[in-house]
């Protein structure tokens, strides 16, 4: 046996089709096996593989045992000369394997070695090379020099930015994500440290590798797409905890003492650092908005104030007193944007008749409290009317000079206004054409030959050389590869040609009712053929959360009428701090197997089939029931499981 492919997957069933039929098509001419570890997946994985890919040989735990026991198991089983450690989140070009393997053989001194790898857009991973993270590197790392500095040779080690990125060279550390080790090798430095759950056994393997006696090389004339990111969410502060604790490990498994105590302090440095850094960005992100209309809007009330007292009410200016722009300036915006948001006027993309809206509603409640006002608190009705036009003609603006500064077009990032080409041809460019037709979700402007020349039937734009051309005359956004139409090394050279054209690229597996993108993994099952009112809407979760605040709000405000009727007093009052705190929801799913593929909520006191009297629900009943309430969600649904199930407010919350 000349290669043992090692994949190891925990709840990524999309990107792991993808990625065998990439390595069954890349492999076919090279005596090779493929293994697949699976850590206790709860999304159907398992079943996937025995199903559609009877060649694979499937170890599937019963636990999460971690990334380094995992490929340990296989690599124990592997007969191969040679091993590769891949991840499932990539696609691995149509000649990657010969080429990567054919390298080695002809470099005895090699140990290791890693491949060019694109993103989901085309666009170069700097993780493909990296030098080790010494004192000094992981410094220059974590306080950003080496993002100031990437050609730097002294502050841009950490990505050996200054090494080009299409020529062949040494390196220190090989990414986990595709890592082709010879099995000689591996037996000398050992296997995978198991001390390391999840991130940095590369950086140590790697290490081992060289201090056994071999090279490790980045070699760019093989490429893969590596979907970063989507497997593991990298910007959560416990990402961050988790790499640079197995950093921690690292350094005090092969560093002097001194340095591993200097390397200890960094990282911690760097875990409250980037924590720090993350939660003021995730803060700021939000509040930006809100923040930037009510400085417009405030500021516009200074000129509107000022011109309306000098010109139509008092000579003098004095007409409003200093109490008027710090009081009911503030409390008039303060409606307007609470109106705002609760029309979803903050949701993205922006919504410009959510703006509207809102401002409407908002207008109309201030002039209803006007009018219960005592004379004394009315100031001016037109100057109400006057603020409301100004408040929004600032939002319509900003928003206008936002998205075409961003976008340089008012329509872009809708997802109705989708203009999707597909790049494929016969029976599966149909299906993806039919499937995309019946949503109606989507713009579709034709098909693209994967061939040189483009068929004479009618719907084909073009050859995918024509792409570049063809996506600026009809505008498209988002591009669909056929995989089994076009070759992996087509779709590689396509994206990485057109990486600075703002497209979407997506590909979708053979046969498979799945497509998976640069941001995103998208059911076309569910997509385009079920018109669906999905809980994650920015504005259904919205919506639930201000249901769950509110009747919690509401039962805590009349507390005592409630409990005699209630079967767990304590329960029930803890439940309402819980809820008017975010921790649970009054309503969420069943727990089912399922449950992990649907939009993720907040551990629920009640559930939908609570509603179906004393009957034992089966299994695939909790999971019908899951899909029901996440695809067409309804504030309702959740007030009348409230009120059915009123005196069981206090039972103990379980995990959605």
């Amino acid at each position: 046996m000349l290669l043992s492919v090692v994949i190891v997957n925990y709840n990524v069933q999309y990107f792991l089709e993808q990625c065998l039929h990439s390595v069954f098509k890349s492999g076919e001419d090279i005596p090779m096996e493929v293994f697949v570890v699976d850590n206790n997946s709860a999304d159907g994985s398992v079943e996937m593989v025995k199903k559609k890919f009877p060649r694979v040989k499937l170890i599937a735990n019963k636990d999460n045992l971690g990334f380094s026991k995992a490929n340990n198991q296989a690599i124990r089983q592997a007969g191969g000369r040679y091993i590769l450690l891949l991840n499932p989140d990539t696609v691995v070009e149509d000649k990657t394997l010969p080429k990567v393997v054919g390298f080695m053989e002809q470099h005895p001194e090699a140990g290791g070695l890693g491949v060019k790898m694109l993103d989901g857009r085309g666009k170069f991973l700097p993780e493909s090379k990296r030098g080790l993270p010494t004192p000094g590197v992981a410094f220059c790392k974590i306080f950003g020099l080496s993002a100031l500095f990437p050609k730097s040779k002294i502050f841009g080690r950490y990505h050996l930015g200054f090494l080009d990125n299409d020529k062949t060279h040494q390196v220190e550390v090989l990414s986990g994500a595709f890592m082709l080790l010879r099995k000689e090798a591996l037996d000398r430095a050992g296997l995978l440290d198991e001390d390391f759950f999840m991130y940095g056994e590369d950086i140590d393997l790697s290490y081992r590798l060289e201090k056994a006696g071999y090279r490790n090389y980045y070699y760019p004339e093989a490429r893969i797409i590596h979907y970063k990111g989507e497997s593991t969410k990298k910007s959560s502060i416990n990402y961050v905890m988790v790499f640079y604790k197995a950093m921690a490990i690292f350094a005090g498994k092969h560093f002097s003492r001194k340095n591993a105590r200097t390397f200890s302090l960094l990282i911690n440095m760097a875990i409250y650092l980037r924590a720090m850094i993350a939660i003021l960005s995730r803060f700021f992100r939000r509040i930006f908005w809100p923040a930037l209309d009510a400085a417009v809007i405030y500021g516009g009330f200074f000129y509107l104030t000022n011109y309306w007292g000098h010109q139509m009410s008092a000579a003098d200016g004095t007409y409003y007193p200093p109490g008027f722009m710090y009081l009911m300036v503030p409390a008039y915006i303060l409606i307007w944007l609470s109106a705002v948001y609760i029309s979803g006027g903050y949701d993205r993309p922006p919504g410009l008749f959510r703006i509207v809206r809102g401002i409407g509603l908002g207008t109309i409640a201030i002039l209803v409290i006007y009018a219960l006002l005592p004379i004394h608190l009315r100031f001016s009705r037109a100057l109400i009317l006057l603020g409301s036009a100004w408040a929004l003609f600032s939002m319509l603006f900003t928003r206008t000079v936002y998205t075409l500064t961003k976008h340089k077009s008012l329509h872009a990032g809708r997802p109705g206004n989708k203009r999707v080409i597909v790049v494929g041809k016969g029976k599966e460019a149909g299906r993806i054409f039919q499937m995309l037709r019946q949503g109606g979700h989507t713009s579709f402007m034709g098909l693209v030959s994967p061939e040189e020349e483009s068929p004479r039937d009618e719907g084909y734009l073009g050859t995918v050389d024509q792409l570049e051309d063809i996506a600026g005359i009809y505008q498209v956004n988002e591009v669909i590869f056929c995989a089994g139409d076009i070759s992996s090394r087509a779709i590689i050279n396509t994206m990485s040609g057109l990486q600075d054209k703002q497209l979407n690229f997506k590909i979708a597996p053979p046969e498979s009712l799945y497509i998976i993108g640069s941001n995103s993994i998208e059911p076309f099952g569910d997509l385009f053929t079920i018109n669906v009112n999905s809980i994650n809407l920015p504005a259904n979760k919205r919506n639930k959360r201000l249901f769950d605040f509110f009747f919690a709000l509401l039962l805590l405000i009349t507390f005592p009428v409630h409990l005699a009727f209630q079967q767990y007093r304590w329960g029930f009052l803890k439940n309402l701090f819980y809820v008017l705190t975010g921790q649970i929801s009054w309503v969420g799913y069943h727990s089912s197997p399922g449950m992990n593929k649907l939009p993720a909520l907040k551990p629920r006191v009640l559930a939908p089939g609570d509603m179906i009297q004393n009957q034992p629900l089966q299994e695939n009943t909790r999971e019908n029931l899951n899909n029901l309430y996440a695809k067409d969600y309804k504030v309702e649904n959740d007030f009348h499981i409230c009120i059915a199930k009123y005196s069981r407010l206090g039972q103990p919350a379980c995990n959605s």
